[in-house]
């Protein structure tokens, strides 16, 4: 069974802990959600058949040892799975860019899952599967994209009740355009939660530019 690949291309990490390390993003076509702040929508249909060796080559021709799978949502495609390990057998740095939608458990243990809890905001909480919370570790990341006062404080909630820390590291990034930047950093520093601010550095220098 191929792949479908929306594009392979050659960058800095924009987010998470790898934020500025050149990377080469290995994007899949095809999502199960909606989210209406989605800043890859061109990637839900589309996309070219490939086989996990011509992905392998493909990553192969740029110098970085980082790859960055993402989509769309990349675990709708079975052959994601195999695609993940195929990479860190090759000896990548595999991060894994994930919806929490789909169940992470077969994902394969050497990939450093980064899982984007939905904030109501997004239109789609009711998607995210919470019993991926009981299968991520210190070597995975939790995300919430933040769009309003009012994901805030549900993200909020959800860190206090789940104890999210604990589990492993938690990232609040706001929705560009939709709430400004520095609101958002004085909401965390007044309530001193143990999460990492970030902003999408691909944005700040590229902008919302395909293949950055």
């Amino acid at each position: 069974m191929a792949l479908r690949i929306s594009e392979i291309f050659y960058s800095l990490q924009g987010e998470a802990s790898r934020v500025g390390l050149p990377s080469v993003f290995v994007r899949l076509t095809g999502c199960p959600l909606r989210c209406v702040w989605c800043d890859s929508e061109y990637s839900f249909t589309g996309g070219s058949a490939a086989t996990i060796e011509s992905v392998l080559a493909a990553v192969a021709a740029y110098p970085a040892r980082q790859v960055c799978v993402t989509g769309g949502e990349p675990l709708s495609q079975k052959e994601c799975l195999p695609l993940l390990s195929a990479l860190c057998d090759a000896g990548y740095d595999v991060s894994l860019e994930t919806s929490g939608a789909v169940d992470i458990a077969a994902v394969d243990p050497r990939v450093s899952r980064i899982m984007d809890l939905k904030a109501p905001d997004s239109g789609e909480c009711a998607k995210n599967l919470w019993a991926n919370l009981a299968l991520l570790n210190r070597h995975d990341e939790i995300k919430i994209v933040i769009a309003s006062r009012g994901d805030y404080d549900w993200a909020l909630k959800i860190l206090r009740e789940h104890r999210l820390e604990q589990i492993c590291p938690v990232l609040f990034s706001p929705v560009q355009d939709r709430i400004a930047p520095v609101e958002l950093a004085g909401w965390i520093l007044e309530d001193g939660l143990p999460v990492r601010f970030q902003l999408q550095l691909h944005k700040l220098l590229w902008g919302n530019m395909r293949g950055k």
